[in-house]
């Protein structure tokens, strides 16, 4: 393992965990990706990034440290590093489903394996494991929220009822985006279209080079804005309804991208 892995690891850091996210179907089964290319993207980043991985067997009540080393060349084997415990990397090898959950950008990461064998890299004993079926990738409202570009504002297109029964499609300038959802700038006189509650079906918009989401927006906040010049909008703050993971996993390859660029302008010019 290697020398951040064999750390010691203080218990409150660690916590046990009374139950697993990636277990939990009915409230996360919109943040599971089933797409092979999909998971293998965010595995690949945790490859990059040496990402430190917490593993838990026997019911949660056992875990260990390690990190995703290697993807095999056809995608469908894993290599881990073995741990510095030889009676927890036992179990582990004993174990008939095991947890694994980290963090990457912020972004909750979970999966889950039926097994782990023993196996060498490097010249390293190491665990060897298969491709995970599904992977949970779990942003929540409170993580990070990208501001999005002014001058060449992305246009979000909502149908809507106005208070007169007229319906129309309003198209909004995008303010921010996170994984949970979406701000939009909006003139005062919406207030009411846009009261907090309302859902809109078959919202869509379009992220440069991932392409156009479709999905239902629900009006969580509201609140009028003036400007420096003395103008006034509406903020909206939007949550997303029922978004698969697929199109999540669009939002934040869009988020990571645009923040990557940001800070290389930035590095750039100091």
């Amino acid at each position: 393992m290697t020398d951040k892995a064999s750390e010691p690891l203080e218990p409150e850091a660690h916590p046990v965990p009374h139950h697993l996210d990636v277990e939990d179907d009915d409230n996360y089964s919109r943040y599971l990706l089933y797409s092979k290319a999909e998971i293998l993207f965010v595995l690949k980043a945790l490859v990059q990034k040496g990402v430190m991985i917490t593993v838990y067997f026997d019911g949660g009540n056992s875990f260990l440290l390690t990190s995703l080393n290697h993807i095999g060349a056809d995608g469908n084997s894993l290599i881990f590093d073995y741990g510095s415990d030889d009676e927890m990397n036992r179990r582990a090898l004993q174990a008939d489903k095991l947890v694994f959950t980290t963090t990457l950008d912020k972004v909750k990461i979970q999966f889950s394996l039926k097994g782990l064998t023993q196996t060498t890299f490097e010249g390293r004993t190491a665990f060897g494991g298969k491709l995970p079926e599904t992977l949970l990738r779990l942003q929540r409202r409170e993580y990070y929220r990208l501001t999005t570009p002014i001058a060449n504002p992305i246009k979000v297109s909502v149908d809507v009822i106005l208070a007169d029964g007229t319906k129309t499609t309003i198209e909004a300038n995008m303010l921010d985006i996170s994984g949970g959802g979406i701000g939009l700038m909006l003139p005062l006189s919406l207030g009411e279209t846009f009261a907090i509650g309302n859902v809109f079906r078959d919202c869509k918009f379009t992220l440069p080079e991932e392409g156009q989401l479709v999905t239902a927006l629900s009006v969580r906040n509201s609140f009028p804005v003036t400007t420096k010049t003395g103008s006034q909008y509406l903020r909206i703050g939007c949550e997303y309804v029922d978004l698969p993971g697929t199109r999540l996993t669009m939002i934040q390859r869009y988020i990571t991208r645009i923040e990557r660029e940001r800070k290389a302008r930035i590095s750039g010019l100091e």
